[in-house]
């Protein structure tokens, strides 16, 4: 690949793949509001506001392939969660339209589906049950990929997030836990398959306790070899067990699905 655009390059997990993902392409686009920081050897700076349609437009113009963590991350107003991760994603996927429909990981996340039960075991054809403005933002994101397949033959993946961070943070993300090197393999796979579509992937590594059945994509070959429940004993040693009632032992979204619906 010659061209890899990176959005969200200056949060969390863009800050990490953009030295994660170095090795994939020849140049490595970054792109954020935020703070980048000078560039690597072989990446190159393109703030953009995702609400600038024009602006997209010009950072996704000669790449080759799109890994899409740009937009806001948590619950927050619908003024911001529309301009990053309604319009931001439409002015994305409008912008690959015109510029050789590059492949798309998208970073969809868990809080699409936050409101089925922990005791639930799902797939990746349930309806999706979004547990705050975020998660129906993340919905909306996975229709356009749809949309734009069907339509015109735009290829994402779209990878329902569970928790990516060097370790879990607290007893849900024993079921949620996504590792970093398991996450750089999926994307590694994503654009590596011959054909890929628009399949829904869950984001998580190879959990004892996960929720999520992968089956439907096992063609994608994608296998994950890290574990949460290595992190267990030390969890139970410096954390006290949610309650049975707490939400963050009820629902797969845990705390999200009882954050407040910020005003605009």
């Amino acid at each position: 690949m010659k061209r890899l655009l990176i959005t969200g390059a200056a949060g969390g997990l863009g800050s990490v793949m953009r030295t994660r993902l170095a090795h994939m392409a020849d140049t490595i686009r970054l792109s954020d509001q935020g703070d980048m920081g000078a560039p690597g050897p072989n990446e190159e700076i393109m703030p953009c506001d995702l609400g600038d349609k024009e602006a997209v437009e010009n950072i996704v113009a000669g790449c080759d392939g799109i890994v899409h963590f740009g937009g806001k991350s948590v619950e927050g107003t619908w003024d911001v969660i529309r301009n990053a991760n309604i319009d931001g994603v439409f002015n994305l996927y409008e912008a690959a339209r015109k510029h050789g429909h590059p492949r798309i990981v998208f970073a969809s996340s868990n809080h699409a589906i936050g409101f089925y039960r922990q005791d639930q075991r799902i797939d990746n054809t349930v309806p999706p049950r979004p547990d705050g403005l975020y998660g129906v933002s993340k919905v909306f994101g996975e229709a356009i990929a749809s949309a734009y397949h069907d339509k015109f033959g735009q290829e994402t993946a779209i990878v329902r997030i569970g928790s990516c961070f060097p370790a879990p943070k607290n007893h849900r993300m024993l079921s949620t836990w996504l590792s970093q090197d398991d996450f750089v393999r999926l994307i590694e796979r994503v654009f590596d398959v011959p054909r890929l579509g628009c399949p829904v992937i869950y984001g998580a590594s190879a959990n004892s306790s996960s929720f999520w059945d992968n089956g439907q994509v096992d063609w994608l070959g994608w296998q994950p070899q890290d574990n949460a429940e290595s992190f267990r004993a030390e969890l139970d040693r410096t954390q006290e067990k949610p309650g049975r009632d707490d939400p963050n032992a009820v629902y797969q979204g845990g705390g999200f699905t009882v954050e407040p619906i910020h005003e605009s």
